[in-house]
C-alpha cells in the first residue's frame, strides 16, 4: 500500500515518538523509509546560516536512526533539504519529489481544540502535502491504533 513513507524528523525526542510506527509500517508493508530533516536556513544578511546551532548533531542523530532502520532490514535514506522555504514546504517538496505516499510526522498534542493539538509545522504540512499526512502526538499507543488496517 505504501511504497515509500517519508518519516519528518528533526531529530528531536520527538520526532522520535513516531519511528515505531514508522517501522511498523514499514515492515508491514515492505516500504522505503525516507528520513526527511529540513534544514531551515536564515534568509537575507545572514543567509546561509541554519536556523538551528546544533543542526551537524541533529542530522548525525538522524543518520543514526536510518543506520538502524537498515539494520533491521527496511530500506531506508535521510534526505536533508535546505533552504528559506518554511520547514513544512521543504517536508512536502522533498515527499513528491521522492514519489511518498505517506508522510509521518510528531506533535505535541497539547490542549483541547485542533488548532492548538497540532503544531505549526503538521498543521501547515496538512495543506502543503500532496500525499496522507499521518501526525502522531507523543501519547499514541502503536497497540491500539490498527496500524494493520492503515
Amino acid at each position: 500500500m505504501f511504497d515509500t513513507i517519508v518519516w519528518a524528523t528533526d531529530g528531536s525526542p520527538l520526532a522520535e515518538k513516531a519511528l515505531p510506527l514508522v517501522t511498523e509500517l514499514a515492515e508491514l508493508h515492505g516500504s522505503k523509509v525516507v528520513a526527511v530533516h529540513a534544514n531551515e536556513v536564515l534568509p537575507g544578511r545572514l543567509g546561509g546560516q541554519p536556523m538551528l546551532a546544533d543542526e551537524d548533531d541533529l542530522t548525525a542523530t538522524i543518520e543514526r536512526r536510518v543506520a538502524e532502520l537498515c539494520e533491521k532490514g527496511i530500506s531506508a535514506e535521510l534526505e536533508v533539504r535546505t533552504g528559506v522555504r518554511g520547514v513544512a514546504e521543504l517536508i512536502a517538496d522533498a515527499a513528491y519529489d521522492c514519489g511518498a505516499e505517506l508522510i509521518v510526522i510528531s506533535t505535541h498534542g497539547r490542549g483541547a481544540s485542533a488548532s492548538a493539538l497540532l503544531g505549526s509545522v503538521s498543521r501547515r504540512l496538512l495543506h502543503a502535502a500532496d500525499c496522507p499526512v499521518l501526525v502522531v502526538t507523543p501519547s499514541h499507543d502503536r497497540h491500539h491504533a490498527g496500524v494493520a488496517s492503515v
